[in-house]
């Protein structure tokens, strides 16, 4: 099995290091991830500004290819130019921090899965649901093995998993519960701030208001000490008001 793995965190971090270590245990790995941390720049891509790319060494050995571009970049670039191949799966994390509910929009992490989906490749996104995560060994386990029954069963073209692993040790896990996005959603503020030479900025940041109430959903899930597993794919239109909009006569509208 193939495998490429990136990330929004950046080809650093502890996160991608260990997801690698693990699924390097099953598969032929390829990494192509961001430079520089991309965290929360959702599905862009670079079109504007040309794209280069670094060999990058870990402990002193070579680990992947450095991109100075969005992980969503990453993935077309890494399947491409760099692999010269379609891989049988491709993977991105381990993320710091949940990707839950809304925040599945906004995700570099999420996106990079999406845009292998959006390639026909089968793919995943995986995150442990804490920014200040000690171990991911847990998580990477969790990947590695949903890894094996994703090359097994197969899942649809145009679908991913994405994956979130509550920050426990695996003796406090409740289990592995399939969930659907949740609604839960941000209450967003940009708090107004002066800098040290009186000059206004501001800063983002808010709460997280959940709007569920059942382990079927993302969010409760992890809450409940479970590892949720979510089916998503990129279809966003909405049926039922795809339905009711032909009533709407907008034809006639002209």
């Amino acid at each position: 099995m193939k495998i490429l793995v990136s990330n929004d965190d950046g080809i650093d971090s502890a996160g991608i290091y260990a997801l690698v270590n693990s699924l390097k245990e099953i598969a032929d790995v390829t990494v192509v991830a961001p430079h520089k941390e991309q965290s929360a720049v959702g599905h862009a891509i670079t079109m504007q500004t040309p794209l280069r790319v670094f060999e990058y060494h870990r402990d002193g050995k070579f680990f992947g290819y450095a991109i100075d571009g969005t992980p969503a970049d990453c993935v077309k670039i890494g399947i491409r130019n760099i692999m010269n191949e379609f891989p049988d799966l491709m993977v991105s994390g381990i993320n710091h921090g949940s990707n839950t509910a809304v925040n599945i929009i906004y995700s570099g992490t999420v996106s990079a899965a999406r845009e292998a989906a959006i390639m026909d490749v089968p793919s995943m996104a995986v995150s442990v649901t804490s920014h200040s995560v000690n171990d991911f060994s847990f998580a990477a386990e969790i990947a590695k093995k949903l890894a094996l029954e994703i090359n097994k069963r197969g899942i649809p073209k145009g679908t991913m998993l994405n994956v979130n692993v509550p920050n426990l040790p695996k003796s406090e896990i409740a289990g592995i519960q399939i969930t659907m996005q949740g609604k839960s959603k941000w209450d967003d503020v940009y708090e107004k701030r002066v800098d040290p030479y009186g000059r206004n900025y501001y800063w983002l940041t808010g709460n997280l208001v959940e709007l569920d109430d059942s382990i079927e959903y993302d969010q409760i899930a992890i809450k409940n000490k479970y590892v949720s597993v979510t089916p998503v794919h990129f279809d966003l239109t909405d049926y039922d008001m795809y339905e009711k909009m032909k009533s709407w006569n907008v034809d006639k509208l002209l």
